[in-house]
């Protein structure tokens, strides 16, 4: 059987380091799943992750945040060495202290935690009320306050860059294959209206590589952006490039939310997109009809906004 594709319209507004997106993001509303996510945190409250924080705080608790995502490099340099390591008080439980962010953080890897002991991210699950990796990829549910889902597909796109074998991220003896098979797999089966895909690194950015860095994902260009486009994904969200990014292509609009702690100042956007270094994080608000996003710096003010509506 023929299944017709399910296509996309998305929106931006670009609004520069001092602007503000009128109520975006919207306060508390009830007819939305919303939630933040952030990436590429875990300093010990160095590199303005503690001023992030706070305002992340500030803004799940006035949107009424259902849950966080982390998309990765949850620990620097080096991950973490266990459950003991001191750094889930300096870097994550004495940062985000907020009550706002005592609800489910929805978790995934990035390169630097595998330069540690990964397990122990795993582990902490257990000990943990609001830390939720249950596997290195997993995908969830979210029912929506008008009846319509949402579903997340959190992934773990380490394993599938090349460079990284036989360097300090010890990605082997994880197979990108069975990952990506999965996910194909998870996405056929899913119908509901909204498929949101999450990994640490990107696919498509809206900077070029003239800086000698590699914005670009070749690796997950070639292997994983085509099942996103084979299930009409709408949505791709992941961290790694320290700042905060948007650019739409194809159908699908890649957004980069990896201002956690550490930023750069990026070169000119492309591709029709936006980047910004400001130190930040990302907002999310769901309807069965619409989809909101917005990139938030450390004062609170939207910098970037989207929306994404089926055509």
């Amino acid at each position: 059987m023929l299944l017709s594709r399910r296509r996309f319209i998305s929106t931006s507004l670009a609004l520069g380091a001092g602007g503000a997106f009128g109520a975006f993001p919207a306060l508390a509303d009830p007819a939305a799943l919303n939630c933040v996510l952030i990436g590429d945190w875990g300093r010990n409250g160095h590199d303005d992750q503690r001023a992030v924080a706070v305002q992340m705080g500030k803004t799940a608790a006035a949107m009424g945040a259902r849950f966080t995502v982390s998309v990765g490099d949850n620990f620097y340099e080096d991950g973490v060495t266990g459950v003991e390591d001191p750094q889930w008080e300096s870097s994550f439980e004495k940062i985000y202290t907020a009550q706002s962010l005592q609800s489910p953080w929805k978790v995934i890897l990035g390169n630097h935690d595998y330069r540690g002991n990964v397990q122990p991210q795993l582990d902490y699950s257990a000990r943990s009320h609001r830390w939720q990796l249950p596997a290195r990829y997993y995908t969830e549910t979210q029912a929506l306050p008008d009846g319509a889902r949402a579903d997340f597909f959190y992934l773990d796109t380490s394993p599938f860059i090349k460079k990284y074998l036989g360097s300090k991220v010890r990605i082997e003896g994880q197979d990108s294959q069975a990952q990506l098979d999965w996910l194909d797999k998870a996405l056929a089966a899913s119908t509901a209206q909204w498929k949101i895909v999450i990994g640490h690194h990107p696919i498509y950015t809206a900077l070029d590589d003239a800086d000698g860095e590699d914005h670009d994902q070749p690796d997950l260009i070639a292997r994983l952006n085509p099942v996103l486009v084979k299930h009409d994904v709408p949505l791709y969200i992941c961290g790694h490039d320290h700042c905060l990014q948007s650019v739409s292509m194809n159908g699908t609009t890649y957004v980069v939310t990896g201002a956690g702690s550490q930023t750069y100042t990026p070169r000119p956007a492309i591709r029709g997109g936006f980047a910004s270094g400001a130190h930040g994080f990302m907002t999310l608000h769901i309807t069965g009809g619409k989809l909101q996003y917005g990139l938030m710096d450390m004062s609170g003010k939207t910098i970037y906004a989207g929306s994404i509506i089926p055509a």
